[in-house]
C-alpha cells in the first residue's frame, strides 16, 4: 500500500476530504518523528506497536565486490515492535 492509497483508505473510512486525511497523515508522521528524536524516543501505540530509537555500534562489515574489509559508522536506527492485536490480525 502505497501513501496516497493509505490517504484515500483515511479519507472513506474516517468520511473526510483526502486533503484533510492527508494534513492528518503528515502530523501523525511528524509526531512520531518527533518524539522519536528525542533522547530516549519512544512512541507506543497500544494494540498496534511500539516504535523505538536504539543506537547501533560501529563495526567492521565486508565489501561483497571486493571483498575488502570496511568500517561501518554507528548510527540510530528505528525499531519496531507489533502489538498483540497487529499479530493476531496478520
Amino acid at each position: 500500500m502505497t501513501k496516497a492509497e493509505l490517504i484515500e483508505n483515511m479519507a472513506k473510512d474516517a468520511g473526510i476530504t483526502k486533503a484533510a486525511a492527508g494534513a492528518a497523515l503528515d502530523s501523525f508522521i511528524a509526531g512520531i518523528t518527533a518524539a522519536l528524536k528525542k533522547k530516549d524516543g519512544k512512541v507506543s501505540l497500544v494494540g498496534f506497536g511500539t516504535f523505538s530509537k536504539t543506537r547501533r555500534k560501529a563495526r567492521k562489515g565486508r565489501n561483497p565486490q571486493t571483498g575488502e574489509q570496511i568500517k561501518i559508522k554507528a548510527a540510530n536506527v528505528v525499531k519496531f515492535k507489533p502489538g498483540k492485536k497487529l499479530k493476531e490480525a496478520v
